[in-house]
């Protein structure tokens, strides 16, 4: 239910900005969709586990917290980003 750390990795290079970044916005919203994904679909099958949801729900709000300083501070770089993630319709 984790992420692998094979994946996390190629999630860092793909959103990183420089070579050495690992804490951007971009890269910490692109790692907490790939978990909100995965706990989304773990829910699905599991209707009643709450804790689950909650640590779901906070996840939800961090992601939603760092879309909103990237939007203020780098607006392009929030469109480009909610663009390739997929984030809205």
């Amino acid at each position: 239910m984790s992420i692998t750390r094979e994946r996390k990795s190629e999630l860092i290079k793909e959103y990183q900005r420089a070579s050495s970044d690992t804490g951007s916005p971009e890269v910490q919203v692109a790692v907490l969709s790939h978990r909100i994904r995965q706990l989304t679909d773990h829910l699905k099958g599991h209707n009643k586990d709450h804790a689950s949801r909650r640590g779901l729900l906070m996840m939800v709000s961090r992601r939603r917290r760092l879309l909103d300083y990237l939007k203020s501070t780098q607006p392009e770089t929030y469109f480009q980003l909610i663009d390739k993630l997929g984030l809205r319709k």
